[in-house]
């Protein structure tokens, strides 16, 4: 994989810190700028819209400019954010700052999820996502744990500082390692379609398809996820240093997910869905009957962090593959699926918390979706991840013409 990718994956690495840091954050910053946990939790509900509303926004909007000064300008201005916020004594001014955060955070990675596929090969694409979000699982490997660590020894304004630093290699790499050459397609001619003709590949029926099923499964991983500290300490009676090991293990897990993912979704995605699919739902329904056992709990942990990430990106991955006919607005179709699913699953995650399931509630909202997303796509798997086809059909499928005409340029010597 070029250089570039694993720059571009440094910037991820800091923005997924920021979005999930907060969590374990917002007692403190309750308690700073004197107001309620709830309105601190608003927080976190508005770096999720502005992500959602954010990616196709500011992909439309930086369409024309050259990819470079795109992704330089969303980590600066993502930068700055941090910085005032970390200055800011106003809950008001704060949550403007992580909505703006948000926005740049959504742009870039739009904008680097349609940069990556023009760095490699056309039948790369799977291999170049999971580089990306290689970012994002380290995130949650050692960012967020140390994140949470730095807030406690030295308040919750540090890590703010913290992030602000870490853009400034990413800054660095996007200068340095992203070529000059913006708006071309990953065979290197200029992009011609116009923006109503990118947005009119959403009614395209396998591209929504691919949108809401990785929609439903990242909204299951995030269900649980943003709720495994209650389900450690209570349900499995460990103390609460235990919680950032089983968020580091669920980390490691995705990572390891991704990679493998990277390996197999290109070349047999199906397989990938059919085999990751029920596995990933037999693991949530094991989890939410075995989880007050501790070694099981640690166990299963890592092993659906593994498939949840693998799954979810290799859907994404196709959004990528179907979206081709939108070089410029395909990475944003895919990070709104991404975000989508990460903001509903834990709201439809939090009204169990109180139902009879109580801190259980999650997994099962978890095994649920699952459970919804492979109704789905069982049935239409080789229609979501049909046949491997030859180059000059990825040419042909990105152009908007149809392998009939293909054909005949073949037959014409065209290569």
């Amino acid at each position: 994989m070029p250089l570039p990718l694993y720059l571009l994956a440094v910037a991820v690495f800091a923005m997924g810190t920021s979005e999930f840091m907060l969590a374990g954050l917002v007692p403190d910053i309750a308690t700073s700028l004197d107001v309620s946990v709830g309105a601190a939790g608003l927080l976190i509900s508005a770096f999720a819209v502005g992500m959602i509303v954010g990616a196709p926004l500011m992909a439309a909007l930086a369409r024309r400019w050259p990819a470079r000064a795109s992704l330089l300008g969303f980590v600066l201005v993502f930068a700055v954010a941090h910085v005032v916020g970390a200055l800011t004594a106003s809950f008001a001014v704060l949550l403007v700052t992580r909505m703006i955060a948000a926005l740049a955070n959504a742009g870039f990675l739009a904008v680097a999820l349609s940069t990556a596929a023009t760095l490699v090969a056309p039948d790369q694409k799977g291999r170049a996502l999971a580089v990306l979000l290689s970012g994002t699982t380290v995130a949650t490997i050692a960012g967020v744990p140390g994140g949470a660590l730095l807030g406690t020894l030295l308040g919750w304004r540090s890590t703010f500082w913290a992030i602000a630093l870490l853009c400034l290699p990413a800054a660095f790499g996007v200068v340095k390692g992203i070529p000059a050459r913006a708006g071309k397609t990953p065979q290197g001619a200029p992009v011609g379609s116009s923006l109503r003709d990118e947005i009119a590949q959403l009614v395209m029926p396998r591209l929504l398809l691919v949108m809401l099923l990785g929609a439903l499964v990242n909204a299951a991983t995030f269900a649980t996820f943003t709720f495994l500290a209650p389900i450690v300490t209570d349900t499995a009676g460990l103390g609460e240093l235990w919680v950032s090991v089983v968020l580091v293990l669920f980390g490691v897990g995705s990572f390891v997910g991704v990679t493998l993912a990277g390996r197999l979704s290109d070349q047999h995605p199906g397989i990938v869905i059919a085999v990751g699919g029920p596995l990933l739902l037999l693991g949530w329904v094991g989890l939410a009957a075995l989880a007050a056992q501790p070694a099981v709990l640690l166990l299963l942990v890592f092993v659906q962090g593994t498939l949840s990430f693998a799954l979810g990106s290799t859907l994404i991955a196709r959004v990528l593959y179907e979206a081709a006919g939108a070089p410029t607005m395909g990475g944003s179709y895919a990070t709104a699926a991404l975000n989508i699913g990460a903001a509903g699953g834990p709201v439809v995650a939090a009204a169990t918390l109180g139902s009879n399931a109580g801190d259980l509630g999650p997994v099962c909202v978890s095994g649920l979706l699952v459970a919804v997303a492979l109704l789905i796509a069982l049935p239409l798997r080789r229609f979501i991840a049909p046949r491997r086809t030859r180059p000059i059909a990825h040419v042909a499928d990105e152009m908007g013409t149809s392998r009939a005409c293909a054909s005949k340029w073949v037959n014409r010597g065209v290569s």
